[in-house]
């Protein structure tokens, strides 16, 4: 009888619409409260917010994997990518183009995400998912355009969050690797790297630091849509995969779109739109895959969370322990060689080839 696992594409899912519903939310928010800001100075204070998150939500000793020196130079990377261009870009650019286009435009850091994914990690991509990616680039290429007919300040200021997606794309395909070590803990070192950084280039580049409302909301704001939601974002991805994360990630931009107009902004048009509409299908288009195939694991030593609890089982941790633990836990462990049929997405015990 075939075992029936709960779903990791539902689940990683799920944390992925989370995600991306508190990043989505903050686009508009971070354009309203920099608004007058440097770049730099919004980055730094969008991240210390996240770094906040990061030490409040440590994981004790044995419940999750801890974050290993050999670690530092992809946290470095991701810092650096994740956490100073990715922000001060997308900051820099928000000031020169309508919030609800730039929140589109957002979407194609899947497209980044999902290639590199591919190439990377060999994670899968047949013709559902090419497709899904050609809606998603033929929706921002209607975006360049709408903001080109706008004038030269919009077009740089969208191409400005185009980088942006291309330096979270990147962020996004190597935090893959550290998706297994505490969220929390990876939060905390990438945001604080990012904060500092952000930090020293704000006072060389002497901008001034700004007042207490808009620095404490933008403190908040880090909190929640990059702190809170890169956490939900690293467990995505231990579900299923960095690809599909960012795939059910990029309905961020439209969260942000809609919030944009909801916070008063008028700057919409039939180009828009249908950017915006090439977009979502290309999302629900890559969401409806669905794979599942009879395949064989070869024996793998690793670490990472898990849990024997029935409710949780996953067919892949069939070891036991002298006293057998209760709830998630992590520990080194081994996998003997193992074939069998299900629906499985791309997650650190689904890494074959096709």
């Amino acid at each position: 009888m075939t075992p029936v696992f709960p779903s990791p594409a539902l689940r990683g899912g799920l944390l992925a619409l989370l995600a991306a519903l508190l990043f989505g939310l903050s686009t508009p928010l971070v354009q309203h409260f920099g608004q007058g800001l440097g770049a730099f100075s919004t980055a730094a204070l969008l991240y210390a917010g996240a770094a906040l998150v990061g030490l409040a939500l440590r994981q004790p000793p044995g419940r999750e994997a801890r974050v290993r020196r050999s670690d530092l130079p992809r946290l470095l990377a991701m810092a650096a990518l994740g956490a100073v261009i990715g922000p001060v870009a997308l900051a820099w650019g928000l000031q020169r183009t309508s919030g609800s286009s730039a929140s589109l435009m957002l979407s194609l850091e899947a497209v980044f995400t999902v290639l590199l994914a591919w190439r990377l990690y060999g994670e899968t991509m047949d013709r559902r998912v090419a497709l899904a990616m050609l809606l998603l680039l033929a929706g921002g290429l209607a975006l360049v355009l709408e903001q080109g007919l706008s004038g030269r300040a919009q077009l740089l200021g969208l191409l400005a969050v185009l980088a942006a997606t291309a330096a979270w794309g990147i962020d996004n395909t190597l935090s893959r690797g550290v998706a297994e070590r505490d969220p929390a803990q990876v939060v905390l070192l990438k945001a604080a790297l990012g904060a500092m950084a952000s930090l020293a280039l704000a006072r060389l580049a002497g901008e001034p630091w700004p007042s207490a409302r808009p620095a404490l909301a933008l403190l908040a704001v880090g909190a929640a849509g990059y702190g809170l939601s890169l956490r939900l974002y690293l467990l995505a991805q231990r579900e299923f995969g960095a690809g599909r994360t960012g795939s059910v990630f990029a309905f961020a931009p439209f969260i942000g779109a809609l919030a944009a107009l909801a916070m008063g902004e008028r700057a919409s048009s039939w180009m828009l739109a249908a950017g915006g509409a090439l977009m979502l299908l290309g999302v629900l288009l890559h969401l409806a895959e669905s794979h599942g195939h009879e395949h064989t694991h070869e024996a793998l030593a690793h670490e990472h969370a898990h849990s024997h609890d029935p409710s949780h089982a996953d067919g892949h941790h069939l070891h036991s322990h002298p006293d057998m633990p209760t709830g998630p836990h992590s520990h080194w462990h081994q996998h003997a060689p193992q074939h069998h049929v299900h629906a499985h997405v791309p997650d650190a015990h689904h890494q074959h080839r096709h």
